[in-house]
């Protein structure tokens, strides 16, 4: 194992274990607003300090982009994406579906990621190169190759409305021509469920790179793809992302793009 994903292993374990701790008095949290329908807790913040001090310890000069206390050390030529807990909604309202996504990029490509499910204690790890991994056993995208079998995952917007009209022609677009379409609420997990087949592809709107930094390495090592809605790799700088094996994630794009187009001939 690469000593930096051993770290990032580690980091993500420790921020599970804050998590945990706090999920079993929900009611004592203190929640605020950052803005409409996001929220940040106590227990970011804690999750996120014990992350930074551990990748501190060994790599003190690496750079670090994180959701809470934004970014430092520019000039390494490693970065750690980090959010502290992905889901934070779901937290607080006691929905076990949430996650700590750490990854790792080096001269701004993404070299290694983890995904922790606390809940589940679910541990999805990626080297570049070396696949990928769910708690140690290696783990592959699902092998569906029709648009019309595929449990596909997204996002709603909550945010930010300005493309909800699309995404809603694209919603139904795809309720009609998949097997189903889920919206979980936290996106580092979608993605990592793609990598481990349990979805078959996933797209979303206007994502924040540490929502898909780790979750895109996962995939990839595990033999699918990713891109942003024109099918290329700019989606950590977009934020709109797909993915899937490789056979949904075409189909997954050709239903998506006439949409985008008919938007912008609006």
């Amino acid at each position: 194992m690469h000593p930096i994903l051993n770290v990032a292993l580690k980091a993500a374990r420790r921020a599970g274990q804050i998590i945990n701790r706090a999920s079993l008095d929900i009611g004592q949290l203190k929640v605020n607003v950052k803005q409409q329908s996001d929220y940040v807790t106590e227990v970011d913040r804690a999750a996120e300090i014990a992350i930074i001090e551990m990748i501190r310890e060994t790599y003190p000069t690496h750079g670090i982009l994180a959701e809470e206390s934004g970014a430092t050390g520019s000039e390494s030529e490693y970065q750690w994406i980090i959010d502290p807990l992905d889901g934070t909604t779901n937290f607080i309202h006691g929905f076990p579906q949430y996650a700590v996504s750490i990854g790792v990029a080096h001269k701004g490509v993404m070299a290694h990621a983890v995904v922790y499910d606390p809940n589940r204690n679910e541990l999805f790890s990626a080297s570049k190169g070396a696949g990928a991994f769910l708690n140690d056993k290696r783990i592959r995208v699902s092998k569906r190759a029709k648009l019309a079998e595929a449990l596909i995952g997204t996002g709603f917007p909550y945010r930010v409305f300005d493309h909800v009209d699309t995404y809603i022609s694209i919603f139904r677009d795809l309720t009609q021509k998949t097997s189903g379409l889920r919206r979980p609420g936290a996106a580092s997990l979608d993605l990592a469920y793609v990598a481990c087949g349990r979805l078959d592809g996933f797209w979303e709107f206007g994502l924040s790179p540490w929502d898909t930094a780790a979750g895109s390495l996962l995939i990839t090592e595990a033999g699918g793809l990713v891109g942003d809605l024109a099918g290329e790799q700019n989606y950590l700088v977009t934020g709109n992302v797909v993915a899937g094996s490789p056979k949904i994630f075409s189909q997954l794009l050709q239903t998506i793009t006439p949409h985008l187009n008919a938007r912008l001939k609006a």
